[in-house]
Order: C-alpha cells, then sequence, then structure tokens
C-alpha cells in the first residue's frame, strides 16, 4: 500500500470537492483508486485537516466493540464506520468482525507484543519462602532430584539384568533346538 503525504491528500481532496470532476476523474488525475480518494473525503467531511493527517493508532477491546455493534445496529458500512470514527483502514473493521465472531469480546484485547518470556516463576534460593503453594527450598529440590536420579539408575540396571536374562534364555533355547 503506497503512502501518501498530507499536502498530496488535501490536493486530491480539494479538486474533488471542487465539484468539476467525480471521483474516477479526480483519482485518475493523481494515480489512486477511487475508493482511495472516496476515503479521504468522507475522512475529510468529518475531520476536517486531521482526517488527512497519518494516524498510529491502538484501539482498545471497548473503542472495537462499539464500533462493530454500532455497525450492526445502524447497518453501516465498513467505510462508513472507519470515516465516523476515524479509523484509517477498513481493513481493521472487517478483521474486528472475524476475531469477535471467532473469539468473542477477549479476543479483540490488543496482543502484547514481542516474545513472551521464557522463565515464568523466580528459582528457588537457600532461603525461599513458599510461593503458589510450593513450601519446599533448594535443598529440599536437590534432594529429590538425587533420590530421582537413583531411582532411575536403579530401574535401568534391572531392565539390563532382565533383558540379559531374556538373551540367555533365547541363546540357551536356540542351543538346545538344533543339538
Amino acid at each position: 500500500m503506497a503512502k501518501y503525504d498530507e499536502r498530496f491528500k488535501r490536493r486530491a481532496v480539494e479538486q474533488y470537492e471542487t465539484g468539476r470532476a467525480g471521483y474516477r476523474e479526480v483519482a485518475c488525475a493523481f494515480g489512486i483508486e477511487a475508493s482511495q480518494l472516496r476515503c479521504w473525503v468522507a475522512s475529510y467531511r468529518l475531520h476536517g485537516q486531521a482526517g488527512l493527517a497519518r494516524k498510529v493508532a491502538h484501539y482498545s477491546a471497548q473503542f472495537k466493540l462499539e464500533v462493530l455493534e454500532r455497525v450492526r445496529s445502524e447497518g453501516l458500512s465498513d467505510r462508513q464506520a472507519a470515516a465516523l470514527y476515524d479509523i484509517r483502514s477498513t481493513a481493521h473493521i472487517g478483521r474486528w468482525r472475524r476475531q469477535y465472531d471467532e473469539g468473542g469480546w477477549g479476543a479483540l484485547a490488543p496482543k502484547r507484543k514481542g516474545r513472551p518470556t521464557t522463565m515464568t516463576k523466580p528459582l528457588l534460593t537457600q532461603s525461599t519462602s513458599p510461593q503458589d503453594g510450593d513450601s519446599r527450598t533448594l535443598e529440599d529440590v536437590l534432594k529429590e532430584n538425587e533420590y530421582l536420579r537413583a531411582e532411575v539408575a536403579y530401574l535401568k540396571k534391572l531392565k539390563a539384568l532382565i533383558d540379559a536374562e531374556r538373551t540367555a534364555a533365547l541363546a540357551k533355547k536356540r542351543k538346545s533346538s538344533k543339538g
């Protein structure tokens, strides 16, 4: 999507507002889509010069829901709603509608940017106080870890013995069947 500065938008809107040419003729003269010019004109009529200024906005879930409810109740098009609420892209409203239909009100809430943190709980220390219902200290955790390592080693040895016995039994069975 091409970016246009305010002066360019204002010249296009003013040319249309003179009434000498329609959307298509003015849009063709400026090398833009007629639908883009319609959006600029509607925004200019409702919000004045500020309607043509570049806008970086973050919309709250409440605002998004208000826009969607007004679109439904008054039967507004996305373009009309975008002009009324000074939303620069009609695509936002369609995206909000899909999110609301798929996930309800909670899906409209702004998402956190960036990567999620990997460590959710602090490391245990020697003098750790009970947190989240876990009252173990670092010493307790280390003892439990040592016990579990010993248990795993024991189970590995047991499995190795069982496998050795099976292998010996199979070898003995093969010997007896050959002889």
